[in-house]
């Protein structure tokens, strides 16, 4: 996945189409030339509709459609026919796409299966025909209503990645090279800081056919939740994963130190995230001895299990498969 087609988040006006305008027709033929109201009512205006699309991974197909402007509904006629409805716009989005209004800033709502669809703005109401409007004492009602405006409303969408595992750590901790080594993702791996501009998302596969999802997610940095490095734009990536994976590199000159400013990252973010199962991976263990792996041990946080890896010497890969795929089903 390019970083330059990777779009995460896109502002969109959407206007939806004007309801059609009922009729105010009357029955006319040879036989009866003075017929009553026979007004069919007018179609409904078009929706702009959101639609999941599980082959989808970004926004970049909607980052230059800036303007979203439905069909209107279509007139009623005689004999009390109703109008056609006006043609919807369908707009396919990734799964864990999030419509949020821009004026208020709330969420409306998330798109989170395939093939899922939910109105983003609706389409205006057909106005009644002059059939609805005939009683005893007005048997020739000479008025239909019109057509319901559509609506002219500001959207964002905001796209969240969903995965079974996230990916947390800081710059370099090796995140991008486990992710080559246990998925066929070919992310971009380099000796420097924020070699990781969008998630990457890899397929895991387990045994006896099964797979998860796991998602790179780009490099924390203390006070990350403040904007600072990266900042916020990856943080809202972690929302949609089911469990955690801290990477902290054995290297490291402390690693619960570590540990714990990326939690506090996350806490300060959204405090919902601590909920989430964790496990702490230190990697590039191949550069440990049995000896020194134990003089480690009383660093460790106890309040999360761990395991030492080596994506390079692939060290203890088969146990960590395993470690999350028991967490990511005890979680569910």
């Amino acid at each position: 996945m390019a970083d330059k087609n990777f779009i995460d988040y896109v502002k969109i006006c959407c206007r939806s189409g004007k309801g059609g305008a009922g009729s105010a027709h009357f029955h006319r033929s040879r036989i009866n030339p003075r017929g009553g109201p026979d007004g069919g009512d007018g179609g409904r205006g078009g929706h702009i509709i959101l639609k999941g699309n599980a082959q989808l991974w970004t926004l970049l197909h909607l980052k230059y459609k800036k303007h979203i402007i439905a069909k209107p509904g279509m007139n009623g006629g005689g004999d009390r026919s109703t109008g056609a409805n006006g043609e919807d716009i369908i707009l396919e989005v990734p799964l864990g796409t999030v419509a949020r209004d821009v004026e208020t800033g709330e969420i409306e709502f998330e798109i989170t299966k395939d093939g899922e669809k939910r109105v983003l703005v609706e389409g205006g109401r057909g106005g009644l025909g002059n059939d609805h409007f005939k009683s005893p004492t007005n048997q020739v009602p000479r008025y239909a209503q019109p057509g319901e405006e559509g609506k002219e409303e500001w959207k964002i969408l905001e796209l969240k990645v969903l995965a079974d595992v996230g990916l947390v750590g800081f710059p370099n901790a090796g995140k991008s090279t486990l992710l080559s080594v246990v998925t066929a993702a070919k992310p971009k791996i380099a000796n420097y800081e924020f070699t990781t501009l969008v998630p990457n998302l890899g397929i895991v596969k387990y045994r006896d056919f099964k797979s998860f999802i796991i998602a790179d997610i780009p490099g924390i940095i203390e006070n990350a939740h403040q904007g600072k490095g990266l900042g916020i734009r990856f943080l809202k990536h972690i929302e949609r994963n089911a469990t955690l994976l801290f990477l902290v590199p054995a290297d490291s000159d402390n690693i619960q130190r570590e540990y714990e400013i990326l939690l506090n990252e996350l806490k300060q973010y959204n405090p919902e995230l601590l909920d989430k199962p964790r496990i702490l991976a230190i990697s590039k263990s191949d550069m440990l001895d049995d000896e020194l792996r134990e003089m480690l041990l009383p660093e460790l946080p106890e309040d999360v299990p761990h395991i030492f890896i080596s994506s390079v010497a692939q060290q203890g890969l088969v146990e960590l498969k395993d470690m999350l795929w028991k967490t990511i089903n005890a979680s569910h």
